[in-house]
């Protein structure tokens, strides 16, 4: 059974940090690209972070670039999103995606919490 499992999220003060971390299972983790997409209250869902399969590539969202940074040790099945200076506008709740193309396969976590509030 495929699962993704997001932990870490919480309530934090503005310029503060969290980690988030998506644990993986049911599938052959290695071989996916792995992203980070969040959605706030009446927003679209928009990707944040992303990491290709063996790590070699990442991408970020301009809104977070130079404050996230997003990871993955493949041996524990695991991608993991270190947030800092966190800003209210990061409020939303962020999402794990596992992805692949050949076979397509597209997989989701049910979501974290991450509220930046004072």
């Amino acid at each position: 059974q495929v699962q993704l499992v997001e932990f870490g999220g919480g309530l934090v003060q503005p310029g503060g940090s969290l980690r988030l971390s998506c644990l993986a299972s049911g599938f052959t983790f290695s071989l996916y690209d792995m992203t980070w997409y969040r959605q706030a209250p009446g927003k679209e869902r928009e990707l944040v972070a992303g990491i290709t399969s063996r790590g070699g590539r990442t991408n970020y969202a301009d809104s977070v670039k130079g404050r996230f940074t997003i990871s993955r040790a493949n041996e524990e099945n695991t991608v993991t999103l270190q947030m800092n200076s966190l800003k209210p506008e990061d409020t939303a709740v962020y999402y794990c995606n596992a992805y692949r193309t050949v076979p397509a396969r597209d997989y989701w976590g049910q979501g974290t919490q991450v509220t930046v509030s004072s």
